[in-house]
């Protein structure tokens, strides 16, 4: 028989019950430490980790460079958040909410800092003119869809990621909740891509960089090794989008950086020059 969890009047935070994460989870904000972020030689400097947020903005990055913005170069330091280092005084002043991915823009008199995926998408695709159509229609819906992920990848990240693989113990009822809502979405998304070669339509925007690496790295099998439990086979439209961004070489080249896990070939600590990445693809 399951035991029944009364609430308490007031909740107090339990450091004993908090899974993989409860050395850096508390229910404050703000620096813990005082340590300055490193900085590169680029205007554009990137502090992130390779988790499916950090890689919406290096794949955005690549696909810039890819194009021929040399102004989109870019250094992109590793911030290990199972460290805590979004924590340091540094990195909060440049996100106040201690979330990777940060990114300052020095081509400004005054830095710009830009938190939050989604804001640093649109951002990227404001200043350099790509991947987010001017026509009204189009434009809005890239914009849609990059509100639809950023309202939705929490129940996969945070609801089903978080009781699936990271809890310390497997509970049915959570595991069912946010298994429903992912598969729900999941088929939000393939009915979509059954009308449209990209999420939004027939163009690739900002709006495809920032779904795939949560749903496309899930059907491909590249996350949570859930791909069997969630039966994603079943989810063909989506398979066929996730498989034709994957050969994208921007998208090979954004996806691996600041990674720390993974096969050799697939992990770059922190990213200054294109030349960096060219040395861990060689490996394969």
């Amino acid at each position: 028989m399951a035991t029944i969890y009364t609430p308490p009047k007031v909740w107090q935070m339990n450091n004993e019950n908090g899974g993989q994460w409860a050395s850096i989870n508390r229910p404050d904000s703000g620096a813990r430490y005082q340590q300055a972020l490193p900085v590169g030689e680029h205007p554009l400097q990137l502090y992130s980790m390779g988790t499916p947020n950090g890689q919406k903005i290096t794949i955005m990055l690549e696909e810039l460079l890819a194009l021929g913005v040399a102004e989109a170069e870019y250094d992109a330091h590793l911030i290990n958040i199972g460290d805590g280092e979004q924590f340091s005084s540094g990195f909060v002043e440049v996100n106040p909410n201690s979330k990777i991915p940060a990114l300052v823009d020095n081509t400004h008199n005054d830095p710009i800092n830009v938190f939050e995926s989604g804001a640093i998408l649109l951002y990227l695709a404001e200043k350099f003119g790509h991947f987010l159509p001017n026509d009204l229609q189009q434009r809005t819906q890239v914009m849609n869809w990059l509100f639809w992920l950023q309202g939705s990848a929490p129940y996969l990240g945070g609801g089903f990621g978080h009781f699936y693989a990271y809890a310390p113990e497997k509970f049915e009822y959570p595991i069912n909740r946010f298994t429903m809502e992912v598969k729900r979405q999941l088929d939000v998304l393939d009915k979509q891509l059954a009308k449209n070669t990209y999420i939004a339509g027939d163009e690739y925007s900002i709006a495809d960089i920032a779904l795939w690496p949560w749903y496309g790295n899930l059907v491909l099998g590249k996350t949570y090794d859930a791909a069997e439990f969630l039966d994603v086979n079943n989810y063909r439209h989506v398979q066929r989008w996730a498989k034709i961004i994957s050969e994208r070489k921007a998208v090979q080249r954004g996806r691996i950086v600041n990674r720390t896990w993974g096969e050799e070939d697939e992990r770059l600590d922190n990213r200054h020059s294109a030349a960096d990445i060219d040395r861990v693809l060689r490996k394969r």
